[in-house]
């Protein structure tokens, strides 16, 4: 069995990054994928990292910028209050790239952050 999920899409508002007491951190965000018909239907997907995987995203990630992320897809439960169940399905990222430079992000509604080749990658972050 595998739980696989490849991403390319643009990121839909700047990443939120959450620190814990513990010294980890999440950051999150979404990111929307057109899909290849004639109606241009707009998939979104909500976007989890943690660790150095975050740090990068929290860094570099902005509105608008072209990334791909792979990742699983994992599911969030709760109960509310008056008793009803709910849960949401979101993916788990294990590894988020950059597929864009600065200026193809700006043309796309994102802003700041640097070009494509001159980023480091996130193993570099360190």
């Amino acid at each position: 069995m595998v739980n696989a999920v490849m991403l390319v899409g643009r990121v839909g508002k700047d990443p939120e990054m959450r620190y814990f007491e513990s010294g980890r951190v999440k950051t999150t965000f979404s990111v929307a994928v057109n899909r290849p018909t004639k109606e241009r239907e707009t998939d979104w997907f909500d976007i989890e990292l943690w660790g150095r995987q975050a740090e990068f995203a929290g860094e570099y990630v902005r509105k608008g910028r072209l990334v791909g992320v792979e990742g699983r897809l994992d599911f969030s439960s709760w109960t509310t209050d008056d008793g009803v169940k709910h849960s949401k399905a979101f993916v788990n990222g294990s590894n988020v790239r950059l597929l864009d430079s600065k200026n193809d992000a700006t043309r796309a509604g994102g802003g700041g952050g640097g070009g494509g080749s001159d980023m480091p990658s996130p193993s570099d972050f360190d």
